[in-house]
């Protein structure tokens, strides 16, 4: 069968959990990619450094990345969105130390056309970014929720 994509894109999928573990609910990303490993997914962790977001997209065709959302909403309202599809908005997920995280990321690897062909985000509405180790509750549910969906594709 012919393939019109390049040979370089890979399709194996691969989930990138944005944020930081010692912030509390900001570590759910890493939290449910460390899930997704243990499942033998393609998973890796990552603090949401925006330029080094860009780097991980190139030669993907299929990414989700998982990171903390800080909307108003509940704590643990699961949000999902099809990044490829048109703009993410930079108010709703937390910045990177350097104001150039997630959503600034996507933006600027959709004006340079480096976003993969699928780019999905699943966001976890957090309860608690203060300094320390563990989700809040609410969190930590979704989160487990999320694996689960996720595993199941």
């Amino acid at each position: 069968m012919r393939s019109d994509r390049p040979s370089s894109v890979s399709e194996a999928p691969l989930f990138i959990g944005v944020g930081n573990p010692f912030r509390r609910d900001d570590g759910v990303g890493p939290w449910v990619a460390d899930e997704l490993a243990r499942r033998g997914h393609r998973a890796l962790t990552h603090g949401g450094d925006g330029a080094g977001l860009i780097e991980l997209f190139r030669g993907r065709g299929a990414v989700t990345l998982i990171d903390a959302t800080e909307t108003g909403a509940a704590p643990g309202t699961i949000l999902t969105l099809d990044a490829a599809a048109g703009p993410v908005g930079g108010t709703r997920f937390r910045r990177s130390t350097h104001s150039f995280g997630l959503a600034e990321a996507v933006e600027t690897a959709r004006l340079l056309g480096l976003l993969p062909p699928r780019l999905s985000i699943l966001g976890i509405e957090g309860a608690d970014f203060a300094p320390g180790e563990g989700l809040s509750p609410a969190v930590s549910t979704a989160a487990k929720a999320a694996v689960d969906r996720l595993d199941a594709g």
